[in-house]
């Protein structure tokens, strides 16, 4: 054991009981495989491996993780692009006998686990983990947001704090948030990709809650502000957390934009003016401390009186 098979972006090393995929840090890798830098998938987490031709003189080796056996592709929910699929080894062409080697290799060890399919699959594709299996990011997380700074302790409790210029009239009445882990059954992650992303947390009980993202306290969303790398490490750091209470999170399906004609009645609810002059005061007093510029201060004051 111990062979190594270095792609582009990612390198694979196997040994007996797993798959190590090491990821490159350079200008031209993912900023998300930065953010991974390292995984130990263990064998029994694989459901199967496959070898097909990629783009532009390409091969490339997949991979596949069995259903719930890692809290990152659990959280990503299958809204992950093939470039950003950490389970992805990308190889120039001329490299196919060693690809192919490797694929043989790993297909053995998992014929070779208790409960094997044969032919390089570990357990039934359908089949999903009782646990997961891949560890999840270790240590305290944050990231930032359009509309505030999410932060996770690693263990216990997830904090929501508020951006002044970012965040709506409802999140700032209800105030910076803190939740325990132990009242989470879930965390919904819209890719950041899109313009509408966000990170949702999921409370157990239900209840009734705020259907536009960026007016739900349990909710920090992306929005203008760009791609957020850290967010689906964050989200699986999370989720894991859950699990790990012994509390099965719930399957939250990828969220869906709403009709326009919904969009529109909701657009049309008048806000509380009050509140709005109190955001629009305090903005005044975060421009005149230097703290907002001229252009900030500018589109936020227009923003919000657009809310009346």
């Amino acid at each position: 054991m111990g062979d190594v098979l270095a792609g582009i972006h990612a390198t694979w090393e196997l040994e007996s009981d797993a798959l190590v995929i090491r990821f490159d840090r350079g200008i031209r890798t993912p900023k998300f495989f930065h953010v991974l830098r390292e995984r130990r998938v263990p064998l029994e987490a694989l459901a199967s491996v496959t070898l097909m031709p990629g783009k532009r003189g390409t091969v490339v080796l997949h991979a596949v993780p069995r259903p719930g056996a890692d809290p990152l592709m659990e959280a990503a929910a299958g809204q992950l692009k093939e470039g950003s699929d950490p389970y992805r080894l990308v190889l120039p062409a001329e490299r196919e006998p060693l690809a192919e080697h490797c694929r043989d290799e790993l297909r053995a060890l998992l014929a070779a686990l208790p409960g094997a399919a044969g032919d390089g699959v570990a357990v039934e594709s359908a089949a999903s983990a009782e646990r997961f299996l891949v560890a999840p990011p270790t240590g305290p997380q944050s990231f930032k947001a359009y509309d505030g700074k999410a932060t996770f302790d690693g263990t216990s409790e997830v904090a929501f704090r508020w951006s002044w210029t970012g965040a709506t009239s409802e999140k700032w009445k209800a105030g910076d948030q803190v939740f325990s882990v132990r009242d989470l059954c879930g965390v919904e992650w819209r890719s950041p990709d899109g313009v509408d992303g966000y990170l949702r947390l999921v409370p157990r009980g239900g209840g009734p809650r705020a259907e536009r993202p960026d007016q739900d306290p349990m909710c920090v969303v992306f929005g203008r502000y760009g791609p957020v790398h850290e967010s689906l490490t964050f989200a699986a750091a999370v989720l894991a957390a859950i699990r790990g209470k012994d509390r099965a999170p719930v399957p939250v399906p990828v969220a869906v934009a709403a009709g326009a004609g919904a969009g529109a009645g909701r657009e049309a609810e008048r806000r509380d003016p009050g509140a709005v002059a109190e955001r629009i005061r305090h903005l005044g007093e975060l421009h005149q401390a230097g703290l907002v510029t001229d252009a900030e201060f500018s589109a936020k004051k227009a923003e919000l009186l657009a809310e009346l």
